[in-house]
């Protein structure tokens, strides 16, 4: 862009020079492609540091901060800071006030680190910081008090442990030591005060934290001053090498040392290798030295150097000027680089360097300067928009908005630096809206908040560690989840067999859906949905033009409280009436069309079109219906109305609804799963494992109703007394123990009987009780799903808790979140558990090494629970590792599923029709085959006598064989052929 402004002022230096300037400078100019491949191989190096296999040989080290969380607004105080990261040492003392009139306020003093000092020993270092701490304490007056400290130390740290100097501090027997042990070395040595050390960070950890406070959003911080680094707040799940899989951290990258396995080489040019040859650490921090302020200035330096050996600048003399050094200092290159800057004054700061410049000389050297800043701005963008992106998938959202914290030299003083930066993120980060952050002051401020929050979570931390002691029981490991999961595979063999079904605990009862859709079902269906206190009518049309499509109309209706407490025939008296409302409303009344039936209850069948009620579930208790058949008596209550006919062909669950609707999408799906209100499962069995059934040819559908699980005390060593009370408060005591511990419809009444239980013995709500929170049914599990949420959550929480009465803190809040992340796990790893199971048994039953499936799945809990579907997943593949599962989401399974069910039953019927018209000719009667047995006896009389034998059918021909062997025969006969005896 220079060479165009300036073109018209010097037409000879751009004819006769610009060749051999473009060559030089041609490497510095990179193109989206090779943006893109930095970023990617970014993205990969990001991934080794993460992984524990990798971690150690990975050039962007990727260290854990222990910094969990980012500032909530709650943190106050008074807080002592230091930081070290350059020439000049600072300390400060930090008030940070919450609450309506929050606020930060900051008194510092900044001491110098001679050279001798930074290149010395450890124990004058660290003698010389006490030194300068003991002079703050002094001029403060605070030398007494003991406040807690952070430490921002910017140099790469392992733990407190310093991996290597950087910045040209070379001070001995640091690398490998813990630089906290080492402050608190020297304190001791001093011994004139005592501090709290809560907290060593690096500055992009402050940078972060600091524009947190402003910006909630903000969870990565960039330094692009004289160093270059960038730390964001990962996944826990995500950080193999420290334990635990919940919450955040904040992870250092270190990224300066990317490229130092040479994955970059290919971008690097002559001049970046005698930099690095020339420093204090050749060969490592190569991407530092390529977009760090410490060495931009050095990599002018030598391309200057270059193109006066070439003549093309200062007439070809070197000064001994140019020979330094560290001349060219990187603030020299945006004063050169300012718009507003003219050339005689690009001229005179190049004649205060000692460089003898010509006008033509400042255009070549503000070219220079403008090519090796862009690219740095240009690589530091790549670098980010891998971490953005990495941002965006982990939090599994297709648009991502997040801030970045900024603080460095580069980024605030340097004309264009920001904005090539921005640039290149947006344009290799397209999905991102990243918002970028001035930080104000992020190495001091940063590091007193760092400290606040450090001192909030150890108090939160505190809270939560008597919280997991007290529910320690619902914290189930994996060795305790594979034993359940082996005991409900008993439970299942046991419900399969014909001597253990009537007392098992685990139904496993037969559908008689013996396959999922093929793709050729086609019709007009009506679907009926009962599960639950609304009941759904649904109209589904199965076509084919070009594809197999699904229409469906429905209406739901309301079923009041006393039906589902009243009698059987008032309850199928409201669904016919409701069902003659729909086909009124439909325009149908006058068709005869197939129904499916969605019955979510326990139901014994011996074939597809019939549903003995075993048990009411799910708080319904009409009388006269359990040990009935909800077919007759649906089919009692339409024949009484007399307005309309309907052909039931098949009484279904919703587990088996959803597996068929999910069945449509992909065949793979072999398994129906349902997690809301109740919690079920139904599979596709091996019909000769059934012993109910008669047949061994094929599979059947069937519906496990696990949730009488553990009905037998199988389950009472991981029962708590929260389990217990809620069984006892229920409707029908000692049945359904399982989905008493893991449904939506007892999840909330979990977590209040816990909050109270706590409350009483002063772990929350400073020990205060409200009549609300002691009205059963008023914490609900959408209450759960909400607060669990992970942006608002907290927010979610005192809301809630303040309509129950409560005036919650924010600890309180945090702890509540942390009953219920509890609570919800456990529900998981459960379902989880006894899922594995099932898979177990499909692969064993396929005799595969591997099985590769899908569940469809179903229900509130799942769909709008913010964790619960990502638990049970990991779970499962944790406790099942040889298969491949996928998990599909069904859409409305227990209305389009129970059309589906009739579809598949109404093809199989129409194809046995078919069969059937076919082979009808080949049925005999009794009278027909009488008949044929009096007309062969007819013609076996004709082929016996002479007279009829010659035009005798049946021609009775003798064989001169005049006896039957008798038994006591021991002649030897020879038989004469073709030279055989």
């Amino acid at each position: 862009s220079f060479s165009v402004h300036y073109a018209s002022f010097f037409p000879h230096l751009l004819a006769a020079q610009r060749k051999q300037i473009d060559a030089v400078l041609a490497p510095f100019l990179l193109s989206l492609d090779t943006l893109r491949e930095v970023k990617n191989k970014m993205r990969a190096e990001l991934e080794y540091g993460l992984k524990r296999e990798t971690q150690a040989s990975a050039t962007v080290k990727m260290l854990p901060t222990y910094v969990c969380g980012t500032p909530d607004g709650t943190e106050s105080g008074k807080f002592l800071a230091l930081d070290l990261g350059g020439t000049n040492f600072r300390v400060l003392l930090v008030k940070i006030r919450s609450g309506r009139r929050r606020s930060v306020q900051m008194y510092n003093k900044i001491f110098a680190i001679p050279l001798e000092i930074m290149q010395g020993t450890g124990e004058e270092l660290f003698d010389h910081i006490v030194q300068c701490i003991a002079d703050f304490l002094e001029y403060m007056g605070i030398k007494g008090a003991r406040l807690p400290l952070g430490f921002t130390f910017s140099f790469p740290c392992r733990q407190g442990t310093l991996v290597g100097w950087t910045k040209g501090f070379k001070a001995t027997d640091c690398e490998g030591e813990d630089v906290v042990d080492m402050l608190r070395e020297a304190i001791r040595r001093r011994n004139e005060f005592d501090l709290d050390i809560v907290a060593v960070v690096n500055d992009t950890v402050g940078t972060m934290m600091t524009c947190g406070y402003e910006d909630p959003n903000c969870e990565i911080g960039l330094i692009a001053g004289t160093g270059s680094n960038v730390c964001y707040m990962e996944d826990m799940k995500n950080i193999e090498i420290v334990e635990g899989n919940e919450g955040k951290m904040c992870i250092n990258t270190e990224w300066g040392g990317f490229g130092d396995n040479g994955c970059i080489d290919n971008i690097r040019t002559k001049y970046d290798k005698q930099v690095d040859e020339g420093s204090l650490n050749a060969g490592k921090q190569r991407y530092e030295k390529m977009t760090s302020g410490m060495y931009l200035g050095e990599i002018v330096r030598q391309i200057l150097i270059d193109l006066t050996k070439q003549g093309l600048l200062f007439r070809g003399q070197i000064s001994e000027s140019l020979r330094k050094r560290g001349i060219f200092e990187t603030k020299f290159l945006s004063q050169i680089e300012s718009d507003r800057l003219a050339l005689l004054q690009v001229r005179r700061i190049l004649q205060q360097l000692g460089l003898d410049s010509t006008c033509e000389d400042s255009i070549i050297v503000k070219e220079v300067c403008g090519a090796v800043s862009r690219r740095a701005a240009q690589l530091c963008g790549a670098g980010l928009a891998a971490i953005v992106e990495k941002k965006r998938e982990n939090r599994g959202v297709e648009h991502l908005q997040i801030t970045v914290g900024v603080d460095g030299t580069l980024y605030k003083l340097h004309p264009h630096f920001s904005r090539v930066l921005q640039e290149t993120v947006r344009e290799l980060a397209p999905q991102c809206d990243v918002t970028f952050m001035l930080s104000e002051d992020g190495s001091g401020k940063g590091a007193a908040l760092i400290t606040a929050v450090a001192k909030r979570l150890h108090n939160i931390g505190r809270k939560r560690g008597l919280i997991d002691k007290y529910l320690y029981a619902m914290r189930l490991s994996d060795e305790t989840l594979i034993d359940i999961m082996a005991r409900f595979r008993r439970e299942m063999k046991n419900g399969l067999s014909r001597d253990f079904n009537p007392t098992a605990t685990v139904k496993m009862l037969p559908t008689f859906v013996r396959s999922i859709p093929d793709g050729s079902e086609k019709g007009d269906f009506i679907a009926l949905d009962l599960g639950g206190s609304y009941f759904r009518i649904l109209r589904v049309k199965v076509s084919h033009e070009k594809k197999q499509t699904v229409q469906m109309e429905s209406e739901i209706y309301n079923t009041p409280e006393d039906i589902i407490h009243g009698s059987g025939t008032r309850l199928f008296d409201h669904v016919a009436e409701c069902l003659g409302d729909f086909m009124e409303k439909q325009q149908i009344k006058d068709k005869k069309l197939p129904v499916g039936f969605t019955f979510s209850f326990p139901c014994r069948q011996s074939k597809l079109d019939e549903g003995v009620l075993i048990t009411w579930t799910k708080r319904f208790k009409a009388s006269g219906v359990e040990g009935a058949d909800v077919v007759k008596l649906l089919n009692k209550a339409i024949k009484k109305r007399g307005d309309y006919d309907a052909d039931i062909m098949a009484v279904v669950n919703d587990t088996v609804g959803t597996m068929m609707t999910c069945g449509f999408d992909d065949q793979r799906c072999e398994v129906g799963l349902i997690i809301g209100t109740g919690t079920n499962a139904c599979y596709m069995e091996e019909m000769r494992h059934i012993d109910l059934v008669e047949g061994d040819e094929g599979r059947m559908c069937i519906n496990t109703e696990w949730g009488a699980f553990g009905d037998d005390g199988s389950l009472e060593d991981i029962r708590t007394e929260f389990d217990r009370e809620i069984d006892r408060g229920s409707l029908n005591p000692g049945k359904q123990l399982f989905e008493k511990m893991v449904s939506g419809l007892y999840m909330g009444e979990l977590v209040r009987l816990i909050l109270v239980k706590m409350a009483k013995e002063g772990l929350l709500f400073e020990g205060r009780i409200t009549p609300e929170l002691l009205t059963k049914g008023k914490f609900e599990t959408k209450h759960v799903s909400a607060i669990e949420k992970s942006k608002e959550g907290l927010n979610k929480a005192k809301e809630i808790l303040t309509r129950l009465g409560v005036e919650p803190s924010h600890e309180d809040c945090v702890a509540v979140q942390h009953v219920c992340t509890i609570v919800s796990f456990r529900s998981a790893n459960l379902v989880a558990s006894t899922l594995g199971a099932i898979l177990n048994q499909l692969r064993d039953n396929k005799g595969v090494g591997r099985l590769r499936t899908t569940v469809g799945v179903d229900g509130s809990l799942y769909k709008m629970h913010p964790q619960y579907a990502r638990r049970l997943h990991k779970t499962t593949r944790r406790l099942v590792p040889d298969s491949d599962v996928r998990f599909l989401l069904s859409e409305s399974g227990s209305g389009k599923g129970a059309a589906m069910v009739t579809a598949v039953a109404y093809r199989l019927s129409e194809q046995h029709r078919l069969i059937d018209e076919t082979l009808a000719e080949f049925k005999l009667t009794h009278e027909q085959l009488l008949q044929v047995k009096k007309r062969m006896r007819m013609e076996m009389e004709a082929g016996l006598k002479k007279k009829s034998h010659e035009t005798a059918k049946v021609k009775m021909l003798p064989t001169f064989v005049r006896s039957t062997p008798d038994g006591t025969g021991t002649e030897l006969i020879w038989c004469k052929g073709r030279g055989d005896s």
